[in-house]
């Protein structure tokens, strides 16, 4: 093989390479985080004062996952008072498994969600939630097996 028969080849190596290349990059997914990041940027320091507000509480939120599902409980503070919220389950991966649910706790400040409903993987659980005129926030790691 000569010289000009080895140049061609690396041409075409080459050119098959970067085709492959710009087709994956193409193809790629990128997901942003919010797509109304800036919006939600500005209203940060209703995050801020929930937060702290939740630090106040006696005990903080707990959430897991049981063998009757995944279970919220909020703090003793918030039981047997009215209550309204949302409930995020934020997966940084696949905004496909993303899911916003509404607050809605028995007397004793407990939710509990079916597992069928969820998808395995790693969630970021953002919970709001309003009693007695004070806007209460806080964000707990989950694992959904």
């Amino acid at each position: 093989m000569n010289w000009g028969n080895k140049l061609l080849i690396t041409f075409i190596v080459f050119g098959v390479g970067m085709f492959y290349l710009v087709y994956r990059a193409v193809n790629t997914n990128y997901e942003l985080v919010d797509k109304d990041y800036y919006k939600q940027e500005l209203r940060y320091q209703q995050v801020i004062d929930g937060t702290n507000l939740a630090n106040q509480l006696s005990t903080a939120v707990t959430i897991g996952q049981t063998t009757s599902g995944i279970s919220l409980e909020l703090p003793a503070e918030m039981k047997n008072k009215e209550i309204t919220g949302s409930i995020l389950f934020y997966c940084s991966y696949d905004q496909k498994k993303d899911k916003l649910l509404p607050l809605q706790t028995d007397s004793d400040g407990l939710q509990v969600f079916d597992p069928k409903d969820f998808s395995p993987g790693n969630y970021s659980v953002k919970i709001n939630w309003s009693a007695e005129g004070k806007d209460y926030f806080t964000e707990k790691l989950l694992t959904v097996l």
